[in-house]
């Protein structure tokens, strides 16, 4: 496996454990893999930081163990340079589909693969 095939893989891994409950529920656990500058843009076109993040993600859909999950398909990614990946990717959560991005950074070997950025656009229903 070639080093740009890795870093996809590992950004992948990383997005996987993101729709984990348990680590979702963790905010120590999701911390460790959302960076420090980290933004996301939502479905509902709410601005999240980090910190706003780690606050409200247990209490987000897909965060208990025995409440809706999410389904994701179609995850692909691309290495932009030497540590940045970004990921594209379909969900299903509760029925609701949503179509994702998101940046992937390795700022150093200690710190290992985390989101620096994420975007959801929720997907109408009968729009392929």
């Amino acid at each position: 496996m070639d080093g740009a095939t890795d870093d996809v893989n590992q950004a992948i891994q990383g997005e996987l454990l993101l729709m984990d409950p348990r680590v979702r529920a963790s905010r120590e656990r999701a911390a460790q893999l959302l960076d420090p500058e980290f933004v996301e843009v939502g479905g509902s076109g709410r601005r999240w930081t980090y910190e706003e993040m780690l606050a409200e993600l247990a209490d987000h859909a897909g965060s208990s163990a025995d409440g809706p999950r999410y389904e994701p398909s179609e995850i692909s990614g691309v290495l932009l340079a030497p540590g940045l990946v970004h990921l594209t990717f379909e969900t299903v959560l509760g029925g609701r589909r949503t179509r994702r991005s998101s940046i992937w950074r390795k700022k150093d070997q200690t710190a290992g693969w985390r989101m620096y950025y994420h975007h959801a656009t929720r997907v109408p229903p009968g729009v392929d």
